[in-house]
Order: C-alpha cells, then sequence, then structure tokens
C-alpha cells in the first residue's frame, strides 16, 4: 500500500525562490500526516525552476522516477499552463521533465502558452502520468475543451482547495466529469504550504516506483480517494499562513 498526494508544490509561490529549508519543512509534514509519497508538480512558469531540480539533484538520490527525501518519496513532475485556459500535472523521470521544460520556454508567459493538444502531442509515447488539475475551476477550468482531447489524459485532479472553495459537493461534480469521458479521479492537495497536506490522499493498494506504475494502478482503480474530515481546517490554516509568510518576505 501506498499513501500518495499527486498535485503538490514546492515553493511558497510562483515569485519566491526555492528554499531547501521550507521544501524539507513540506516534506516532514507529508510524512507525518501518513503520506509515503508526493508528486512535485511545481509550476512550470515558476521563478528558476530548474535551480529547485538543481538543487534536489545536490541534496537526494533520485531512483527511477523519485527523490528519496527524509523517507518519503519525491516523485518529479510539472504543472502547466495551457492556452484557451487549463493546468496539466505531468509527472515523469526527471529527464524528461527537464526536456519537456526546456521545449516550453518560449510558451512560459500568458500570451503565448502552447495548445492542450500539442502538449499532449509532445509527451504522448512517453512512460508519463498526465492529470488534468482541478478541471472545474472557475479560473482554470478544462471543461470547455474538446471531450476527445480530454480523453488522452490519464486522471482529473479532485483538488483541496476546489473543495474548500465550492464545497465537498465539488467532489461528485469532478467525479461525473472524469465518468464521462471514461477517466479516474484523483486526489491533488495543491499544497504551496505545509499545514494541507492529508487534506486529500490516494491510497494506492500497491507500491510504486514511477510514473508508468503509478498510471497503471489509477487506470485499474487500484485505489481509494480519501477526504479529510479535517480538510476545510487544513485548507483555511494552510491559505492564512501562507499570505502572511507573503507578507513577511515583502517586509523583509
Amino acid at each position: 500500500m501506498m499513501n500518495i498526494d499527486l498535485h503538490t508544490h514546492g515553493k511558497l509561490s510562483k515569485k519566491t525562490h526555492f528554499s531547501m529549508e521550507y521544501f524539507l519543512s513540506m516534506a516532514r509534514e507529508a510524512k507525518e500526516n501518513g503520506l509515503h509519497a508526493v508528486a512535485l508538480t511545481e509550476h512550470f512558469n515558476t521563478l528558476n525552476f530548474t535551480d529547485m531540480l538543481d538543487q534536489l539533484d545536490q541534496h537526494f538520490d533520485y531512483q527511477h522516477d523519485y527523490y528519496m527525501v527524509e523517507g518519503l518519496k519525491v516523485f518529479s513532475g510539472m504543472e502547466v499552463d495551457v492556452a484557451n485556459k487549463g493546468h496539466i500535472l505531468i509527472i515523469g523521470n526527471r529527464v524528461m521533465i527537464r526536456d519537456l521544460r526546456q521545449q516550453l520556454e518560449p510558451h512560459t508567459a500568458k500570451d503565448s502558452f502552447m495548445q492542450l493538444e500539442e502538449l499532449l502531442n509532445r509527451t504522448d509515447g512517453y512512460p508519463v502520468l498526465r492529470i488534468g488539475a482541478h478541471p472545474m475551476r472557475e479560473s482554470t477550468p478544462l471543461t470547455h475543451h474538446a471531450a476527445d482531447t480530454l480523453q488522452r489524459l490519464d486522471a482529473l485532479d479532485v483538488n483541496a482547495k476546489d473543495l474548500f472553495q465550492y464545497g465537498f459537493g465539488m467532489a461528485d461534480e469532478v467525479r461525473q466529469f472524469a465518468d464521462q469521458l471514461g477517466l479516474p479521479a484523483i486526489a491533488g492537495s495543491d499544497s504551496h504550504q505545509p499545514l494541507q497536506f492529508g487534506s486529500v490522499l490516494n491510497r494506492l493498494d500497491n507500491n510504486c516506483d514511477t510514473a508508468e506504475q503509478l498510471r497503471s494502478e489509477l487506470l485499474t482503480g487500484n485505489y481509494q480517494l480519501e477526504i479529510s474530515a479535517c480538510l476545510n481546517v487544513k485548507v483555511k490554516a494552510a491559505q492564512m499562513m501562507k499570505e502572511l509568510l507573503k507578507k513577511s518576505m515583502v517586509v523583509a
């Protein structure tokens, strides 16, 4: 069995530099909340994305598709904005993530985001896991994209931030949308702050070492999506702490 959060961030915000101390506080909190693994899906257009990977490479052993961080598996990944709204999580080997990030360099600004179809074309055939992030969030929905395009994804994200904002009924809406597409619905906390870990998780029947193994477990239904009864407290506390930390950085 393996408990994994498939949508997490290693930085407080896009505009902050990567901090190893902050990242380790995230990893430790994830473990304390019963997680065995997380997917590090930092925004592709965050400040110094590759610097984050460079630091991880220097400090942690990497095997299969994950860094081993104090006993926590941290799968390498990335969250990519696409044209006409929407975010896609790509989880895979760090070599592939670095290569894709380089390909996306001309597409980091809002007016130049890559089309969803092109992003899928560029990752077709690779042993990666592709997830539609927060597909029904008002600011970045995926519902307007063509069904046959969305069906090329591997799963849709039941997102903790959306459950907090819109209510727990959002989980049913995402599940229904996923069912229409023939996709599984998975859990992602969307954590930028340690307190948010444990708000949601995926309890896999089997331990996984690669993105392809994760994909297989999800597509065969060998997992349970769990939503914490403490989700609202966790997300609200995380959001409040995030705002306080951002203000302290501005003051500093």
